[in-house]
């Protein structure tokens, strides 16, 4: 992204100017492909668009899955809809067309909604593993401690945990870089260290489970977990936690467009479509949908 500058105007400041807006360069190296990556990404939005969509709708008009640990999910596709969707139109349109600028207070906007909605999944992803932690350890109280009242609080601490530190983030333009390298690590480092105790927990639990199927049963709860808190705090890391600012850019924004369009596109396979009893009620709706089609054209 390069800056465009004009001159101040009114009162004149030495060496200073005015950023009115942004001349996006995507990826220059890419040029030639521009055509392939676009149809690349767009068919990747539309699928991570479709699919969450599917499961956010599952999960509310099924009594069988309106539990603590669906309700999560849901909460999580919904996130990851809007966290693709920051990103993905405005670099779509820029692949494309020939206007490749943006103004100073879309930047501004695009930016801060993009770390709001990341630090959103990083907390939400440690609320899931206090689930998890309950479900196995504290089966016999788990419909005590994760009640309807819980979760919703648990969520509305998520956006709420988020839209604060961001927000002082965004006021003071001079340490942008600074806050936001320091508010990467701790929304990052402190989210992983509360799930890896969780999973502490989990797995010494797991341990002490007498029978193989037991075994069996608790691993494949928090197995898809494990994968996606893997994917997503191991990609971040590497992308923005490092001390080491002597990087490619445009490694960098390769990087980025991974985690911002390939990681929600992969969450529901790993998390949803893999679970048995979301493959049950999908399969489900599909044969109903299938026999109105039948009736109807009957």
């Amino acid at each position: 992204m390069a800056q465009t500058q004009v001159p101040c105007v009114g009162r004149q400041i030495p060496n200073h100017c005015v950023t009115r807006e942004f001349t996006l360069t995507a990826f220059p190296a890419l040029l030639k492909l521009r055509i392939s990556l676009f149809v690349a990404l767009l068919l990747a939005y539309t699928l991570t668009a479709m699919e969450n969509i599917i499961i956010i709708s599952l999960m509310w008009a099924d009594n069988r899955l309106q539990t603590p640990m669906y309700f999560f999910l849901s909460n999580l596709s919904f996130l990851d809809i809007l966290y693709t969707t920051v990103v993905t139109p405005k670099l779509l349109a820029c692949l494309l067309g020939e206007k490749k600028n943006m103004s100073f207070a879309g930047c501004i906007t695009q930016t801060y909604f993009y770390f709001f909605l990341g630090t959103v999944e990083f907390i939400l992803l440690a609320v899931m593993s206090f689930d998890c932690y309950v479900a196995i350890c504290n089966p016999l109280r788990y419909t005590i401690i994760m009640n309807s009242r819980a979760c919703l609080l648990m969520i509305l601490g998520c956006w709420l945990g988020a839209f604060l530190p961001v927000l002082v983030a965004c006021i003071d333009t001079r340490l942008t870089e600074k806050v936001n390298f320091l508010l990467s690590a701790l929304v990052i480092l402190s989210s992983l260290a509360f799930t890896t105790g969780s999973y502490i927990y989990i797995i010494s639990t797991i341990l002490h489970i007498p029978s193989a199927q037991g075994h069996q049963k608790a691993f494949s709860t928090c197995a898809s977990h494990i994968t996606i808190v893997s994917i997503a705090y191991g990609s971040n890391i590497f992308v923005y936690v490092r001390l080491s600012q002597n990087h490619s850019l445009d490694f960098d924004k390769v990087a980025t467009v991974l985690i911002t369009i390939v990681t929600p596109l992969l969450n529901p396979f790993i998390y949803s479509l893999r679970n048995e009893k979301v493959k049950e009620v999908l399969r489900e709706a599909m044969n109903r949908i299938t026999s109105l089609r039948m009736l109807t054209s009957c």
